[in-house]
């Protein structure tokens, strides 16, 4: 679940300088950066879509440096404003940084610290969440970005409280999500924030996504270390506790092992991973669960037990906060998601009768689909093997695709 702080913005009270518009969006755009999530904005803010019942913004695409600005795949941007633009918007959304170990351009930086000191709202999606940290922007607030990265910010800005569980965090002037798609439920929160749960629904169902998300980033984490944390102290005992999933200890015990007091240890490990000892061993030891739960066929209890956990209640609970479902139907899910092809299929039934050569095209009732002989099309069931079509029951809120995968 997203973060929304007890200041949530609400540009309407707050004061922003005579020379800015609570209508206008800047996107700030810099060379290097992907296109995706450079797009994200300029799509929610720049398409007039009043037709629809979205109210309009107005949008100032600036470029945070010299151009042409190069993007992904080898494109060429020129963006038709440059940082003078930022001090007529309301809001400022910086998409991405091109890379998260080089620093952001010193003009950049100051134009972004005098729109927040002018009343700015100031929005990082992705690795933009690094751009607003160097301008000092986060410094004391809580904020996320993509788990990839969230050890990265929380290690080279420590006074910011990274959470890399969120997909979003709304600190009121200030607002940072997670990787990629989460930026289109930040911009999706801004337009609710603003204009309301309809304006936003109305944009969602332009943009064919959902007007919430449930939940968080925890289930994209995976088990990986840190991009820095290889010559760190710390990497010998987060390795160790990877490696003992299976065994039940506590945060006790990780420091024990760093030689470590319990408070330095927590204030050590949150600075290289963003993440509290305990929460960061709940979270590895629930995608140790989900694996567990994808690949072999042992029990809830055996799984609970192989994952450290101290009961299957434990594990339940947790599961559940984390993935939004409990164990079982967890597998029972991704079961029924498996690929078409790793279910056993019937034997082709042989023919009893000669089968009569056509020169030309056969009859429709005699044509063979991918449903069986004589299906016709919008039937997918008739003719098709029984155990076939109970082999492709679909996910709840999931529409079943056409046999043959067309």
């Amino acid at each position: 679940m997203s973060h929304d702080s007890t200041v949530t913005a609400d540009l309407a009270g707050r004061k922003l300088s005579g020379r800015r518009r609570k209508e206008i969006v800047a996107v700030l755009l810099f060379s290097g950066g992907p296109i995706f999530e450079s797009s994200i904005p300029l799509s929610v803010f720049g398409i007039d879509r009043q037709d629809a019942g979205v109210p309009r913004y107005r949008l100032l695409v600036c470029a945070g440096e010299d151009g042409p600005l190069r993007t992904t795949g080898g494109l060429e941007l020129t963006a038709p404003q440059g940082l003078e633009a930022l001090a007529r918007a309301g809001t400022v959304v910086v998409p991405a940084w091109r890379s998260i170990t080089s620093p952001p351009p010193a003009a950049a930086l100051d134009a972004l610290r005098r729109a927040h000191e002018e009343g700015a709202r100031i929005v990082g999606l992705c690795t933009g969440a690094f751009v607003l940290a160097a301008a000092g922007l986060l410094d004391g607030r809580p904020a996320t970005t993509h788990w990839m990265y969230a050890p990265t910010l929380a290690k080279r800005y420590p006074s910011v409280h990274v959470d890399p569980r969120e997909l979003f965090v709304d600190d009121g002037d200030v607002l940072t999500s997670a990787g990629t798609a989460a930026g289109i439920d930040l911009c999706l929160h801004i337009v609710r924030t603003d204009h309301g749960s309809e304006a936003a629904g109305a944009l969602a169902r332009r943009l064919v996504v959902p007007p919430r998300r449930a939940g968080g980033q925890e289930r994209y984490l995976d088990r990986s270390l840190p991009e820095e944390i290889g010559a760190d102290p710390l990497a010998e005992v987060v390795a160790w506790a990877l490696e003992h999933l299976h065994e039940q200890f506590d945060v006790e015990t990780l420091a024990a092992r760093a030689y470590m007091s319990r408070r330095t240890f927590d204030r050590r490990f949150r600075s290289l991973t963003g993440s509290a000892p305990l929460q960061w061993l709940i979270t590895q030891r629930v995608l140790q669960a989900q694996r567990l739960l994808e690949t072999s066929d042992y029990s809830v209890d055996e799984v609970a037990g192989r994952c450290g956990f101290r009961s299957p209640v434990a594990l339940r609970g947790h599961f559940r906060r984390q993935l939004g479902s409990s164990p079982a139907a967890y597998r029972a899910a991704y079961r029924a998601r498996r690929p078409q092809q790793e279910q056993q299929r019937p034997e082709p039934v042989q023919p009893t009768q000669p089968v009569q050569v056509f020169d030309g095209p056969l009859p429709p009732q005699l044509r063979r689909t991918p449903q069986g002989v004589g299906a016709h099309h919008g039937d997918p069931g008739r003719g098709a093997p029984e155990a076939y079509l109970q082999g492709r029951a679909a996910l709840p809120g999931q529409r079943e695709r056409p046999l043959g995968g067309v």
